[in-house]
């Protein structure tokens, strides 16, 4: 089974990477765009055949490791 989690920063959180591609596309002559915001997205290789164990699995590791939840909020897809 695959999974896929996206991370992104929280709403109200700084986000310099992102402020910087919004003025990069402004410099390239996208004016319309007001906001960015960046994130990462990851993907996994399961062993495991369950989706509920899968799935818990999955937020587990991202509590523990892939996400800083101070700052960070995810969101986990069984593909």
């Amino acid at each position: 089974m695959k999974a896929r989690v996206t991370v992104m920063l929280k709403t109200g959180v700084l986000d310099p990477q992102g402020e910087a591609v919004r003025h990069a596309l402004g410099s390239l002559g996208f004016q319309g765009v007001q906001g960015v915001r960046q994130g990462k997205v990851i993907e996994l290789d399961l062993a495991e055949t369950d989706r509920t164990r899968a799935e818990a699995d999955v937020k587990a590791m991202c509590d523990k490791l892939l996400a800083n939840t101070v700052i960070e909020s995810y969101r986990v897809e069984l593909i």
